[in-house]
């Protein structure tokens, strides 16, 4: 059990618990998780395993991850905006990803909406959610899972036309993605 604060893994360093628990986790986090990422096809790809995500855990999608890809084009936007029934009905048969007729039609659709975007204008929109501050996290209790930030970010891609946006799953993109570092206090892989 832990009270939330980091714990040292099998090497000696301090993590953020959640982290802990299987190898390609320790590899997310320590590489990945609060890194920036920038780029529409890259954003869009967090986006929809963030929606993916909703209602499970994302160890769940880590381990889909590389079939999700291989599923989704590589999450080009354009590619993915040119897919018809006949993909829509690849990816319901495909065990290899969260086969969630609504997950897969929202990744779909918000594929056909960001390719009349201009080129940088997710990373651009996404960017400038940024808080102007953020508290370093001392516990797992200190991390929220919804800001006003992740609320705002939420309203404005709904309204552009976006799906499986929520302000959960806006604020899990913008830790996943780097806005925020919501890596704990004594955690080896925080960057400031």
């Amino acid at each position: 059990m832990t009270d939330g604060t980091a714990l040292v893994g099998p090497d000696g360093a301090p993590r953020c618990p959640w982290a802990l628990s299987t190898p390609d986790y320790v590899t997310y986090h320590d590489e990945e998780w609060g890194r920036p990422v920038h780029g529409d096809d890259a954003l869009f790809e967090r986006l929809s395993l963030e929606a993916f995500q909703s209602g499970l855990s994302w160890i769940t999608i880590l381990r889909r991850r590389e079939t999700f890809r291989a599923a989704f084009a590589g999450f080009g936007i354009a590619e993915v905006a040119a897919f018809d029934e006949t993909d829509r009905d690849r990816l319901l048969a495909d065990p290899g990803i969260i086969r969630n007729k609504a997950k897969v039609d929202a990744t779909m659709a918000n594929a056909k909406v960001l390719a009349d975007w201009s080129p940088g204008e997710l990373d651009e929109l996404i960017w400038s959610h940024v808080p102007e501050t953020h508290a370093v996290p001392k516990t797992l209790a200190d991390v929220p899972a919804v800001t006003p930030e992740s609320t705002a970010l939420s309203k404005v891609l709904k309204k552009r036309g976006l799906r499986f946006v929520g302000p959960t799953t806006a604020y899990a993109l913008m830790q996943a993605c780097g806005l925020v570092d919501d890596h704990l206090e004594t955690c080896v892989a925080r960057r400031s």
